[in-house]
């Protein structure tokens, strides 16, 4: 019996997050931890009951987009017969927005970016573009995934997700009160969660909107120690 594993990629959907390019950098990652690695141009694969139920670890970037049914059917079941599912950034926590199943399996949904202040915007993606920390939860501290990470500073965007108590919160961040903003306290929102799903393992990391960010070495660290967690 071979003691290789087996990852699939499902990446696609909005080109934005450079779906090809941000998947194409764990690659030889996984391959070095003992993967073969099959990747697929979105979640059709999902439906095929043969080929998910020899997937250890399924590693989706597809950010948007649509899925169908039965595929959508086939994700679930794998993972709670005991794939893992790991991703990050919108190609996991903004996919499928249509579909408040896929929803509930991952525990949380991006909402929003909240921007610069309205004189500070250069226009394009660069508007949302925020310095803000990724604070370490005691659970985190404790946690194989986030090991030796203290707090950190990143700039870039900065997820406000709406979420349920199912998640295990490893990381958070806070949106602050602006002046130009309509809420009035702060709002934490989770940065880094696991999910236990029937026998299956979901890790969710909300940074990771360009290559650069997922090079950095926490970010990258994180991800890498998060798939490997998840996976079966």
């Amino acid at each position: 019996m071979s003691s290789t594993r087996s990852a699939l990629i499902v990446r696609g959907g909005w080109d934005g997050h450079h779906p090809v390019e941000a998947t194409d950098l764990f690659v030889p990652f996984l391959k070095d931890s003992g993967y073969d690695v099959r990747i697929e141009d979105g979640p059709a694969v999902y439906a095929d009951a043969g080929v998910m139920a020899g997937v250890d670890l399924i590693v989706q970037s597809n950010t948007m987009s649509t899925i169908e049914h039965d595929q959508l059917v086939g994700l679930r079941s794998a993972i709670e017969a005991g794939t893992g599912m790991a991703g990050w950034h919108g190609g996991i926590a903004d996919s499928y927005r249509s579909s408040s199943d896929y929803l509930q399996l991952i525990g949380g949904q991006f909402a929003t970016h909240p921007g610069r202040h309205p004189d500070e915007r250069p226009g394009g993606e660069r508007d949302n573009y925020l310095r803000y920390t990724v604070e370490v939860t005691d659970l985190g501290r404790s946690h194989e995934i986030m090991a030796g990470i203290e707090d950190f500073e990143l700039e870039t965007e900065q997820y406000w997700v709406l979420h349920d108590d199912l998640i295990d919160v490893l990381a958070t961040t806070t949106h602050p009160v602006q002046p130009y903003h309509p809420w009035h306290r702060p709002i934490v929102s989770p940065a880094v969660w696991t999910r236990l799903w029937g026998e299956g393992r979901i890790f969710v990391a909300t940074p990771g909107h360009s290559v650069d960010i997922l090079q950095d070495p926490n970010v990258r660290t994180i991800i890498e120690r998060g798939m490997l967690w998840a996976s079966r």
